[in-house]
């Protein structure tokens, strides 16, 4: 069994490689820089480690990777477009650094590629691969337009459900999917792969919850961001969602004044109505409640349960960090 840092190395080796041809360069460097600038490459090494859940890990595991990779890119090139965003990690974004109009044709072009990946998977397997990457490229493309809805929705009519679901299919089912396509490579029977699934699916949502306690909590040393950016800008968050449904009529009025006003101490006021409201407590429980549910589908998944130690190690990191 390899850890998640060896098989990120072992992802990043034969990944690294101009994933595009040069001409037109135009339409193929800026796929390619994307590709260049970064990133922790979890989804595709999560489709690896499901793999190896069951079996030794096989060349179609590194087409399926390669294919998540791509498509998760592609979702933030038109992700940026559509927030206006400035900076990708730390760097400009496709289309400030190209052209809106480059930007939409490369994330095109990756999506495109994405299928000749996955059309070099054994096709013994290769219809299942493709149902399972298709359902997860749909949900991500409905998990985003949901929350481009919601944006123009005020804050206290946003469903607590409907806002979960959303996070659900935004972020959680391409982890969940990468999973379940490595657990198909590896031979994992259809229970098995829906342990798996649910269990990516739940971290993932834990996750979130985690971000989103970390931007307002944390320590911006260890956390690399301006505590309470997300606050600033009126960001719809679990902690903002359950703050207005569990505080009092004049604490909720407090909230909306903030919101509307933006004084200088906004960050400062905004944290004291969360801790008085007890919701950064609320958060630690949320987050507890859906870590347990995906551990316990991790355990119910059929395997010898040190096959089962680097994705729980990877869950324990991604749902304790600092940072």
């Amino acid at each position: 069994m390899h850890s998640f840092k060896v098989l990120s190395a072992k992802f990043e080796e034969q990944f690294s490689t101009r994933q595009f041809p040069d001409q037109p360069h135009s339409l193929y460097d800026p796929a390619q820089y994307i590709l260049g600038i970064g990133g922790k490459r979890i989804r595709p090494v999560l489709c690896l480690l499901g793999n190896e859940l069951f079996d030794e890990i096989m060349p179609d595991a590194y087409h399926a990777a390669n294919a998540i990779e791509l498509f998760h890119n592609f979702t933030l090139i038109h992700d940026d477009i559509m927030d206006k965003a400035p900076l990708r990690r730390g760097m400009p974004t496709v289309h400030t650094k190209y052209s809106d109009s480059a930007a939409i044709l490369a994330g095109d072009v990756m999506l495109i590629h994405c299928y000749e990946h996955i059309n070099k998977v054994n096709i013994r397997i290769r219809t299942k691969i493709l149902s399972v990457f298709n359902k997860a490229a749909r949900e991500v493309c409905e998990g985003q337009q949901m929350d481009m809805d919601l944006e123009g929705t005020p804050p206290e009519q946003v469903n607590y459900t409907d806002y979960v679901n959303m996070i659900a299919l935004k972020t959680s089912v391409l982890l969940a999917a990468s999973l379940q396509m490595g657990g198909v490579i590896g031979g994992g029977s259809e229970g098995n792969q829906e342990h798996l699934y649910e269990f990516g699916k739940n971290v993932g949502i834990a996750f979130q919850i985690q971000d989103d306690y970390l931007d307002a909590f944390g320590d911006p040393e260890k956390f690399g961001k301006q505590q309470g950016g997300d606050i600033l800008i009126n960001k719809k968050t679990f902690l903002l969602l359950k703050a207005l449904e569990l505080c009092t009529p004049a604490q909720k009025q407090h909230l909306h004044h903030l919101m509307e006003t933006n004084p200088a101490n906004k960050v400062t006021e905004v944290l004291q109505v969360f801790h008085d409201c007890r919701v950064d407590e609320w958060a630690e429980k949320e987050k507890e409640k859906f870590s347990q549910l995906a551990f316990e589908h991790l355990e119910a998944i059929a395997v010898l349960s040190n096959r089962k130690q680097p994705l729980k190690e990877l869950a324990d990191y991604l749902l304790t960090r600092q940072h």
